[in-house]
């Protein structure tokens, strides 16, 4: 279990060089450049975001849920939290927080793991899986082998003493963000999930914004 303290961040909105609405069940890819910030608000409150990380110098080298849970000796991401890659790279750190804790355990919602956790007649309901390949195909570098376990941020995945996952109510809120910092130049890719199944959202996907800053001293493209 993770201890938190709210850390707020200073950047005003109106100062971001891009700010987007994520609307419940899409997609989107952005690069970051060292020293940009992204952040990302739960607008409504308990909304799962699905989110993977990818070095833009090798793009086969993704965010590693084991590297990165063994690096800060804990299962959930907070303020201070480093995400490493595969190959050990920091790729960005969490420096505001005001939700609490983010899963690093639940993975992203496919058509097969519907059918096994709800049932086999949600087999075609859209999925951050499907979601996530979608994005991907749009770049040549890419492909599903990309694909990798993920982080879900506002979402509550706690572990029971029989180490069990229990999919349980949001710690989130209305208006809840997480930033974070890039260490190096990487690709964010987001799937803000349509999971209609899990009352964690009260069975009711809603839009994510996502906002980003340049680095101190204005660098960073957008």
């Amino acid at each position: 279990m993770s201890t938190f303290q709210a850390v707020a961040s200073e950047r005003n909105a109106a100062d971001a060089v891009y700010n987007h609405i994520i609307a419940a069940g899409e997609g989107w890819i952005y690069d970051l450049f060292p020293g940009q910030v992204l952040r990302i608000v739960d607008v409504e409150g308990n909304q799962a975001v699905d989110t993977l990380f990818y070095s833009k110098e090798d793009p086969g080298d993704h965010y590693s849920a084991v590297r990165t849970i063994t690096r800060q000796n804990n299962i959930y991401l907070t303020t201070g939290s480093v995400l490493v890659a595969e190959s050990g790279r920091e790729l960005l750190q969490i420096t505001a927080d005001t939700c609490g804790r983010h899963d690093t355990l639940g993975g992203a919602c496919s058509a097969q793991s519907n059918t096994v956790r709800y049932s086999h007649d949600t087999l075609p309901m859209h999925n951050c899986r499907d979601t996530f390949m979608l994005m991907l195909a749009g770049r040549d570098e890419y492909t599903k082998r990309d694909l990798a376990p993920n982080v879900n941020f506002f979402m509550n995945v706690p572990v029971t003493p029989e180490g069990e996952l229990t999919f349980a109510d949001g710690v989130s809120g209305p208006g809840r963000y997480v930033e974070l910092t890039a260490l190096a130049p990487v690709t964010v890719l987001i799937s803000n999930c349509p999971q209609l199944n899990n009352p964690c959202n009260a069975y009711n996907p809603t839009p994510a914004q996502v906002l980003v800053w340049n680095a101190e001293g204005g660098e960073g493209d957008v």
